[in-house]
């Protein structure tokens, strides 16, 4: 009886996790699908309309061009879609929240880490696929950059106080979440 009651934990000595990190990423199929659907449209639309101006400057199209057309309506965003992810397939955005502060790196840049005393205000702007998540720090400062590969953070300058912006409209969970979970930790600054 001794050895099991030995094995059972006091309620007080109940332990937390050694780290609460919250993770939030971009999953890469939801950024392919939304690559997608944004260059199909644009790519249609281009298409369309060359297709209006031939056949405004007296071309007739016949059966087989039209087909043709189809077919590069089809084929060439998937291939265009694929070569994008390919190309960013390590480097998609991502956001860790933990008791240390905030690490977070846009779609190809480099990390930064900002300790939760240097977070002046965080907010959300755009919609949909297009959200962007803006920390502004209380000072450049406070921001350590980090030093792996990949261009500057993503910063908005504007009367003397920077900004970054971190895509999190395709982020999982969601931008709403992580709103959510920002203002759990900055309550007056969200």
């Amino acid at each position: 009886m001794t050895a099991a009651r030995e094995r059972q934990p006091h309620l007080d000595q109940v332990l937390g996790p050694t780290d609460d990190t919250v993770k939030f990423f971009q999953p890469r199929a939801m950024v392919f699908v939304t690559m997608l659907w944004v260059i199909a449209a644009v790519w249609a639309t281009a298409l369309a309309l060359h297709l209006l101006v031939r056949v405004a400057t007296g071309y007739v199209p016949s059966g087989g061009t039209i087909v043709i057309y189809v077919e590069i309506a089809l084929i060439v965003p998937v291939v265009m879609a694929s070569v994008i992810l390919l190309v960013a397939w390590r480097r998609l955005g991502w956001l860790y929240c933990s008791i240390r502060g905030l690490d977070f790196a846009a779609t190809g840049r480099r990390p930064v880490h900002l300790p939760w005393a240097g977070v002046a205000a965080v907010s959300l702007r755009g919609w949909g696929p297009f959200t962007e998540l803006v920390i502004t720090p209380v000072s450049e400062d406070f921001a350590a950059i980090g030093t792996t590969p990949g261009r500057r953070p993503r910063m908005r300058r504007r009367g003397g106080q920077v900004a970054y912006l971190v895509d999190v409209g395709l982020m999982s969970p969601g931008p709403e979440v992580l709103l959510a979970e920002l203002h759990c930790r900055l309550p007056d600054k969200t």
